[in-house]
């Protein structure tokens, strides 16, 4: 039986009161999970709560991955090191993973170009990320987190400023990653994009989360009947 990667238990997520309650739910190597709903409704909450950097209210949530470049993390913000180049912000997703030591530098240098070529941002490996656009950027931290290969990926909008031929050289790039087994949990605003990527959807409304499988979405959308 497959383990998960990502256990939730009857955990409420918030500051001082809950934004979401009570939330069951698994996520398993492979799946690509978007969170949808309106701004300020706890999206970012619950993920940055997954990643560690808040508090769970109630309950709890087991990460089942290495402690070492496990998990990765895309912030909405980017996270990025505007100073540095675009070639030393992706290597240090490799790092996270492979550790610093001399003897890795092999494996780290290549782990960093491939990411860029996927990305499609090679011929910009010696620029400082400052003068990159905001779509560049953003798949800069998406490079960084293929350069890492975590077994959970969290992504907070990593798809915003892109346009639609962009969009899909990114996901074809994180499609190799889950491929190999990583499962992603991103928040999106744009339907689209979470019907062409998705293979379950968490909803929140009303404080609560309906997990909902990709068939009954796209039949919700289009008003058609599930097979």
């Amino acid at each position: 039986m497959v383990e998960a990667v990502l256990e939730l238990k009857n955990l409420s997520v918030g500051y001082d009161e809950p934004l979401i309650s009570n939330i069951n739910l698994e996520v398993f190597p492979g799946e690509v999970i978007t969170i949808l709903g309106p701004s300020g409704i706890g999206k970012t909450t619950l993920v940055r709560t997954i990643a560690g950097l808040i508090r769970p209210l109630s309950g709890s949530f087991d990460l089942n991955v290495e402690r070492r470049g496990g998990l990765g993390y895309i912030p909405q913000r980017l996270g990025l090191v505007r100073h540095a180049t675009v070639a030393h912000n992706v290597s240090l997703g490799a790092r996270t993973r492979v550790g610093f030591s001399l003897n890795m530098w092999k494996e780290r240098s290549q782990r960093t170009m491939d990411a860029l070529r996927m990305l499609g941002i090679a011929d910009k490996s010696n620029e400082p990320v400052r003068r990159l656009s905001g779509g560049q950027q953003r798949r800069v931290a998406t490079a960084r987190t293929l350069a890492q290969r975590p077994q959970l990926m969290l992504a907070d909008e990593f798809l915003g400023e892109l346009d639609h031929s962009n969009v899909e050289i990114v996901f074809e790039a994180v499609q190799n990653l889950v491929d190999d087994g990583t499962a992603v949990i991103m928040i999106e605003h744009h339907d689209d994009n979470a019907q062409l990527f998705a293979t379950r959807i968490w909803e929140i409304q009303d404080g609560k989360i309906a997990d909902i499988s990709i068939k009954e979405w796209k039949n919700r959308k289009t008003g058609g009947e599930e097979e």
